[in-house]
């Protein structure tokens, strides 16, 4: 294991969790409650992200007794069972207690003897993992995490995924406003705060073709701060008509002798950071030139605040999935299809924008990731072609911008309104789908498998594992 670089840390926590652990700690009698929660590590190069995954609530009068140096604590059996369990699974342990207030919390100095006291003997039980402990109020957090040596750093942050995204902190934080001129209408809708939170986010999109080229439009516009573009594609004469701001050079250079005039065509993302710095020259983007599938480029897009999957491949899905899961990286696959039969005839086109977050189902589990294709998709593309398989999914398929449009136009719209909480609690979770033809609008239920080795918490799952937990990139 790789040595764990101390700094301040952010905690990843989802909407049902923080439900099921705040009704356990606020009951309403005003009291001081426990629990533990187990915790996936992420090494980033924005810090250490923890991302919880178990939830275990210790039982008052059972688990939680009445302390020996402070008022209460978790009893010795509670923990020693769920530290074996960290170290087991490599996951960080953080041991939960609440306090009165509101909008801000802190540890007592009780708290922090206590600490002091039990974990340096955790780490080394948990052999060099992450041990800590959280204290909530009802609109607060603050964390103090434990490493080898006895270095120790405070919590950062803990975004809760849900319908909204959830910021919370030890205190309210003091931030300065700027005003940007250029936003000020849509500033109007979620405040100059609003707008800096849009300018704080990383977000990666995946395939930069007819749909990503008009999410990094669309996200580029909002004020976005900082993406991760990854699309191996340069552009072809047939790509224009759906690419934003495509100019014929871009994929011939006719004054180029015959045989080397698309030889040097740009590539889509170079196109999509045009587009970006066009609409925000503040961004700041990474602009990768390669397959998702590798694992320098999957690295890369593991610590996004949000993922747009624009691209159709079942490897691809199968990543994308994986990341949001075990990771805690919320995201949304976006796509369009316009079948025709081999006699002319159209049959249903539609497009879909389908939101992916820990505790809502996966597109593994609603039956989205094909297994034959992913089998397909692994053969070389020298032998894909003397196989000439029917479902290729290099071969050209009909595309239209309109389509592409809508499902990015709503899954950027879901994103916007998710980021500012400006979504209401009870909006629509299901999975957005326009039929073309029909002119209507859909909504697919998710469905959840709990036994699913992607999104479940059954013990061989990905959920929330973190690093320590194999993604399906392609090997080396």
């Amino acid at each position: 294991m790789a040595p764990i670089t101390v700094t301040p840390w952010r905690l990843v926590l989802p909407e049902a969790m923080k439900a099921e652990l705040f009704a356990h700690l606020f009951p309403g009698d005003n009291d001081e409650h426990g629990a533990i929660i187990l915790a996936g590590v992420c090494q980033t190069d924005r810090g250490l992200k923890l991302v919880a995954r178990e939830l275990h609530l210790a039982i008052d009068g059972k688990d939680y007794v009445p302390g020996r140096h402070g008022y209460r604590m978790l009893k010795g059996e509670f923990i020693q069972s769920r530290i074996l369990r960290a170290r087991d699974l490599k996951l960080a342990y953080l041991a939960i207690h609440n306090h009165g207030g509101t909008t801000s919390v802190g540890f007592s100095s009780d708290d922090f003897a206590s600490h002091e006291r039990g974990y340096p003997s955790l780490v080394d039980i948990s052999r060099g993992l992450p041990v800590g402990a959280l204290v909530f109020a009802r609109s607060a957090v603050a964390g103090d995490l434990w490493f080898e040596d006895k270095q120790r750093a405070p919590l950062k942050e803990a975004i809760v995924l849900g319908q909204r995204r959830e910021l919370l902190y030890p205190s309210p934080l003091k931030t300065t406003q700027v005003r940007r001129l250029e936003f000020d209408r849509q500033s109007r809708l979620f405040g100059d705060a609003g707008q800096e939170l849009l300018r704080s986010l990383r977000i990666g999109i995946i395939g930069l073709g007819g749909a990503g080229s008009i999410l990094a439009e669309l996200l580029g516009r909002l004020g976005i701060g900082e993406f991760v573009l990854a699309d191996p594609d340069r552009a072809e004469v047939a790509n224009l008509p759906r690419l934003i701001a495509a100019r014929r050079m871009d994929a011939i250079i006719d004054w180029l002798p015959r045989g080397l005039r698309t030889r040097f065509a740009r590539y889509k993302v170079e196109m999509a950071a045009r587009n970006i710095r066009r609409a925000n020259p503040s961004a700041r983007i990474v602009a990768l030139q390669a397959n998702f599938l590798e694992p320098d480029v999957a690295k890369q897009l593991v610590d996004c605040d949000y993922l747009f999957l624009a691209a159709d491949t079942m490897g691809a899905r199968l990543l994308f999935n994986a990341i949001v899961h075990q990771h805690g990286v919320p995201g949304v696959q976006v796509g369009a299809k316009v079948p025709v039969s081999p006699s002319g005839e159209v049959g249903d086109v539609f497009c879909v924008a389908r939101k992916v977050t820990p505790g809502h189902g996966c597109l593994w589990c609603n039956g989205l990731i094909n297994p034959s294709r992913l089998q397909d998709e692994a053969v070389s593309d020298e032998a894909r072609r003397g196989y000439a398989y029917v479902a290729d999914p290099q071969v050209a398929a009909p595309s239209v911008i309109t389509l592409n449009a809508i499902a990015c136009s709503h899954a950027a719209d879901d994103f916007l309104f998710q980021v500012t909480g400006l979504k209401n609690q009870d909006a629509q979770q299901d999975w957005f789908r326009w039929n073309s033809r029909k002119g209507t609008a859909g909504y697919d239920g998710p469905r959840r498998d709990l036994e699913c080795l992607e999104c479940s918490s059954v013990d061989d799952s990905r959920l929330g594992r973190g690093d320590f937990f194999p993604l399906p990139t392609r090997a080396k």
